[in-house]
């Protein structure tokens, strides 16, 4: 048993990642795992990702870990800088660099703090929203651990309407050429149904009402599809008067959770009790 409650937390450093760690309420070491990645929006650090969606009363261990380029990792100069590397390039300098080293840092990460806590379950379940959704369908689709339910919120699902979207917003007509062509390949997780569908695991998707239709919402319904014509098992839950975010900016620290974080949370510990 650890000595500490079910609402103690702990922080600290695995392999290089930032996390922050929340325990079930029994403490036991043998109770299963679910590890999330924030968004780059709010909540955008793994502090304000836990207290937006702590999974109450999952009988899990809840592992959040923080992005690369974002929290504790931002580059010097902080939100400027990395502005100004989505200026520069959003594909190559943010999306590519922080999928591609999520699934790298995923296992050592995970290792490094199931010895911290003596955690022996072999029984992983995986969240993510947004972008931190993205990296979760890319640790889903490359990991050798086995995965048995997966829960992604307000998903990145495929790469370039999303850059499309952005591009909207920020005034930006990205020049797509082979290389960031290829990247984005790598970030369509239509494109990749097989990889999900051979890893098998449950997969929830939850998206918002108001959120961005051809970027979000038609792209989630593809990859629900995509599995439910490969066999596996995967759903679309819409939460009303939701948009994209699930906190208030700035979003870097925890925060009182909203009506539809709340929502999300709620559709995410039924997927996961009734799997996991």
């Amino acid at each position: 048993m650890m000595n500490f409650s079910d609402r103690e937390q702990r922080v600290g450093i695995a392999a290089g990642v930032p996390y922050l760690i929340l325990p079930p309420a029994s403490g036991r070491t043998d109770a299963p795992l679910v590890v999330g990645w924030h968004l780059f929006d709010p909540p955008r650090t793994e502090s304000a990702f836990a207290a937006a969606m702590p999974l109450d009363g999952l009988d899990a261990w809840r592992i959040y870990f923080g992005l690369p380029l974002c929290g504790a990792r931002k580059p010097a100069g902080g939100d400027e800088e990395v502005m100004r590397l989505g200026f520069e390039d959003a594909v190559r300098n943010l999306y590519e660099p922080v999928q591609d080293q999520v699934v790298a840092e995923f296992e050592p990460a995970l290792a490094a703090v199931r010895e911290q806590f003596r955690l022996t379950s072999d029984r992983i379940g995986l969240l993510g929203g947004s972008a931190g959704a993205g990296a979760a369908l890319g640790v889903l689709a490359e990991t050798r651990l086995p995965i048995v339910a997966a829960v992604v919120v307000s998903p990145l699902t495929q790469l370039r309407p999303i850059v499309t979207a952005n591009g909207r917003l920020f005034g930006i007509d990205y020049g797509w050429d082979a290389g960031s062509d290829a990247i984005a390949d790598k970030i369509d997780f239509v494109r990749r149904a097989d990889e999900l569908a051979r890893a098998g695991a449950p997969l929830r998707l939850v998206v918002g009402a108001l959120d961005d239709v051809d970027a979000i919402r038609v792209p989630a319904a593809a990859v629900r599809d995509a599995l439910a014509n490969r066999g596996r098992e995967a759903d679309l839950k819409i939460v009303p008067e939701m948009a994209h975010l699930l906190a208030e900016p700035p979003g870097d620290e925890p925060a009182p959770q909203k009506p539809e974080a709340a929502a999300c949370d709620r559709l995410a510990v039924e997927w996961f009790a009734a799997r996991l």
